[in-house]
């Protein structure tokens, strides 16, 4: 089929139709069709048209000039090669249910091509999904890499349930032991029924900074260093001079607490908090606290997303914002 090149734009006459009616390539014209640069890039290796005095290296080199134009041809060759329908935007691409078309079917994936060293910044991630879910769309980042190899992942928000109601705790008095509170708790108190502190002895528990800075702000906690009363105000500033990262962190933890999770340390998985819910014994979620605005590379959210998967857990990012607290999942997947 012969199509025309104008340097910007691949054109079909009217027998062009029969590429949109038969494989939902292009956008119809009142003379014929138009072609995305992936498309027309597709069609032409493929030997479905023709361009007089051109080739794909040439059509390539003519488009490339553009960002990113390889990287997104490669991840348009691999879906309509795993046998979808796809056309362009929003986002990057819409991806059809299997023997499904533009004009007779519905979309069901949208897709945001990146590479493995962008950034991905949340604020952003967040409107794009936001999105995609008001479409009743599945979400959707293919990321390529510097081998130019392809990875899929589904991005949700995910809004999680309160899963029991928090317990009333008795009022307790502790002082600080280094940056941890030591208060004495005797064993199989509330406290360690819903995993608060580490059993220092038969008759003590450590709080660490995040349960103490939760306990104090919460009425449960007094704090009294050299005879004066620490307000949860100073616990705060002072674990932030160490921690720059408390705040946010302390605002997620007060999060999931309220809900009725358990977070602790997640140092040994390389996050702020593994996840536990329902009195279950091995944590379920891996939950990254984010400041508002902070992005991180493409490349460390996918260490993250494998690391979960590897030890059978979620990976979320906590975003906190001042109207709450989005929690973003990623999961890789296979289209």
């Amino acid at each position: 089929m012969k199509a025309v090149f104008d340097g910007t734009t691949v054109r079909c006459g009217r027998d062009g139709q029969a590429l949109y009616e038969q494989g939902g390539f292009g956008r119809r014209e009142k003379d014929g069709l138009r072609l995305a640069p992936q498309e027309a890039l597709y069609l032409l290796h493929r030997g479905k048209i023709e361009i007089d005095g051109s080739d794909f290296d040439r059509l390539l080199a003519a488009f490339a000039q553009a960002a990113n134009v390889l990287r997104s041809y490669l991840v348009y060759r691999d879906i309509r090669e795993r046998g979808y329908a796809v056309q362009t935007g929003p986002h990057d691409f819409r991806i059809f249910k299997r023997g499904q078309r533009p004009g007779k079917g519905e979309s069901v994936y949208l897709v945001r091509v990146v590479s493995e060293r962008d950034p991905i910044l949340f604020s952003e991630l967040i409107h794009e999904v936001t999105t995609a879910h008001n479409m009743r769309k599945q979400y959707v980042l293919a990321v390529v890499d510097d081998e130019d190899e392809l990875t899929y992942y589904e991005v949700k928000i995910q809004n999680l349930p309160e899963v029991s109601p928090p317990l009333n705790y008795p009022p307790v008095a502790g002082v600080p032991a280094g940056k941890s509170v030591m208060v004495k708790i005797p064993v199989g108190s509330a406290f360690e029924q819903t995993w608060f502190g580490s059993r220092f002895d038969e008759s003590r528990l450590l709080f660490s900074p995040l349960e103490t800075f939760y306990l104090a702000s919460e009425g449960v906690l007094s704090v009294t260093a050299s005879e004066k009363s620490v307000s949860a105000e100073e616990i705060f500033s002072r674990a932030c001079e160490s921690d720059r990262e408390f705040a946010h962190k302390a605002t997620v933890y007060s999060d999931l607490r309220k809900k009725g999770y358990v977070p602790k340390t997640g140092y040994k998985f390389g996050h702020h908090f593994r996840v536990y819910s329902g009195g279950k014994a091995h944590s379920e979620m891996l939950v990254h606290a984010m400041e508002t605005g902070a992005g991180l590379p493409m490349s460390t959210i996918s260490r993250s997303v494998r690391l979960a998967h590897s030890v059978k857990k979620k990976m979320l990012f906590g975003c906190v914002y001042s109207s709450g607290i989005q929690y973003v999942e990623f999961a890789r997947i296979k289209l």
